[in-house]
């Protein structure tokens, strides 16, 4: 081991649990281990408390980017989008992505947990999973066959409403698409509104929704502005974690587990510096081999494109007034409770396909650049992301050093599935486009927003130029490769994942919704293997 790993380490005693993360899943499991008085847990968060008001206020979060609260990855480049590199935004704070998303509730689609079933993901089924979406659930519509109340998490309707927003599903309307008012019902297909993880038009991320209610339980300890290095790893078993925090390294004790929440990114970059992962690329970067699994391998996400138009109707750009702002503070509603992406759809590329392949998002504002580009006039956007992705990329590391970035490659749009996708995927959008309900509204597309004219090659090469992440990364410790069912590390006791990182595939949709589910059921998988002595640890080994 390196030179500046070789610390003297402060000791705070044994945790039951300790989990690394506060994010989405980490939340989740940190109030639902604690809530047994008996049994003592630790959270281990690199971020700080979620205290910034653009975390709180819904159409503030991307003055959040490249912050201080953002983690602010970016991709190596990308071979199939010309070689240019991708900004990757990661919360880095208490809820973690979930408090600096677009709070779009999605689930996915049947398919997709059933696809992981038939895959070895034994437990993971549509009907095997529904169960955790309804617990965590607090429906504002009520409760229903696919809908849960009374759960920890609110989901709500928008309370916007911006005309932008709505001209987009009028359009697809127009243009023969159907209608859905709920994409987590019967059928995925069509365009309407999506509901999302607010409460009284603010944001309900995973720490409002699960943190803040339990950090008073005496059971549970949060160590902020602490970053994980390594899970230790004593006799087959994971230990504890070492953390630096202050300045000082120290080591968190964990009695029964570690857990890794730390996202599709970190978590395959936490295994990999701890000796778990691909054996050659770890002896490389000087780390001693614990087991050889194919961690950081498999790496999905959702790369979209949108269409951009000028317009004369007033955009979400003034949305910051004082005015609205006593509307969001006195009655919950108004520009400000705008989540962007207001409304939505999901479509199929060709016909015969049985699950949407394509997901569109619309939004009340021109969002260029990676979502970068200043916004000095009003406009609005939609378009398509690739919705089930045969690229596959990978997560591996830069150094040893655990303050360095990873490396990243999602290798969008590599394969032709992918390709032919996005470009019928912008071919719906130029066709919704060309609607009464657009071009009423329209006075020019933005920049290089394509046309109907284009060919098939110009499109293609449109979206490699000005596509960029939906913030969907998955699949880097995927069930049946570094994990099995119950999100257990292969050959290595005591020590789980539980975040997108475990998902086999990428669902068809925004996965904060899935993520949280997962933690749901991890919850249960956890308790459930309490008190079995080694933590099962043979059902962990393949």
């Amino acid at each position: 081991m390196l030179l500046w790993a070789a610390a003297t380490f402060g000791d705070r005693g044994a945790f039951f649990e300790v989990v690394v993360g506060a994010g989405s899943a980490g939340r989740v499991l940190a109030a639902r281990l604690s809530e047994d008085p008996g049994v003592r847990v630790a959270v281990i968060e690199a971020g700080g408390p979620d205290t910034a008001q653009e975390i709180h206020i819904p159409a503030a979060f991307p003055q959040l980017f490249k912050s201080d609260l953002d983690w602010d990855l970016d991709s190596e480049p990308e071979p199939g989008i010309g070689g240019r590199r991708t900004y990757l935004p990661r919360g880095k704070t208490f809820g973690g992505s979930s408090s600096m998303n677009a709070m779009i509730y999605i689930r996915g689609n049947r398919a997709d947990y059933d696809g992981w079933a038939a895959a070895g993901a034994t437990g993971w089924s549509y009907a095997e999973v529904l169960p955790y979406f309804r617990r965590a659930e607090d429906n504002e519509r009520g409760e229903d066959q696919f809908h849960g109340v009374k759960g920890p998490l609110t989901v709500s309707d928008g309370r916007s409403g911006h005309p932008l927003a709505a001209a987009f599903v009028q359009a697809a309307k127009q243009a023969g698409h159907r209608a859905n008012d709920d994409f987590n019902g019967s059928t995925q297909f069509g365009v309407g509104n999506y509901q999302l993880t607010q409460r009284g038009g603010m944001r309900c991320s995973t720490a409002v929704a699960y943190l803040h209610p339990a950090l008073e339980r005496p059971n549970l300890t949060v160590l902020s502005s602490a970053l994980a290095h390594r899970v230790l790893i004593e006799g087959g078993r994971a230990t504890g974690v070492e953390v630096e925090r202050d300045g000082t390294v120290e080591v968190v004790r964990a009695e029964r587990e570690v857990i890794l929440c730390a996202g599709a990114y970190e978590s395959p970059k936490l295994l990999m510096l701890s000796g778990i992962g691909p054996a050659a690329a770890l002896s490389a970067s000087g780390i001693d081999v614990v087991r050889d699994l194919p961690v950081g391998e498999g790496l999905q996400d959702h790369y979209m494109t949108l269409l951009n138009f000028r317009t004369e109707v007033e955009s979400l750009i003034s949305a910051a007034s004082p005015e609205n702002a006593a509307l969001l503070q006195s009655e919950g509603r108004g520009p400000l409770t705008s989540n962007l992406g207001e409304t939505g759809g999901f479509f199929r590329s060709r016909d015969g396909l049985a699950a949407p392949d394509v997901q569109f998002h619309a939004a009340a504002a021109l969002y260029r650049q990676e979502g970068l580009g200043p916004a000095a006039e009003h406009g609005f956007a939609f378009g398509p992301c690739v919705l089930a992705p045969t690229s596959r990329g990978d997560v591996t590391l830069r150094s040893a050093r655990p303050d360095a970035a990873p490396r990243i490659v999602h290798n969008y749009l590599t394969t032709a599935e992918d390709r032919d996708c996005i470009v019928a995927g912008i071919r719906i959008a130029l066709e919704i486009a060309a609607q009464r309900a657009i071009t009423d509204i329209a006075t020019g597309p933005f920049a290089d927003t394509p046309r109907d004219s284009d060919s098939d090659a110009e499109l293609l090469a449109w979206a490699q130029r000005s596509g960029h992440t939906l913030y969907h990364p998955t699949s880097t410790c995927a069930i049946g490769a570094v994990v099995d069912p119950e999100l257990r590390v292969f050959d290595v006791a005591g020590l789980r994942v539980v975040d997108a990182s475990v998902f086999p595939t990428v669902p068809r949709g925004n996965t904060n919704a899935p993520t949280i589910m997962a933690a749901e059921k991890a919850a249960d998988l956890i308790k459930g293997s309490a008190g079995k002595g080694d933590n099962g640890a043979a059902g962990a080994v393949r």
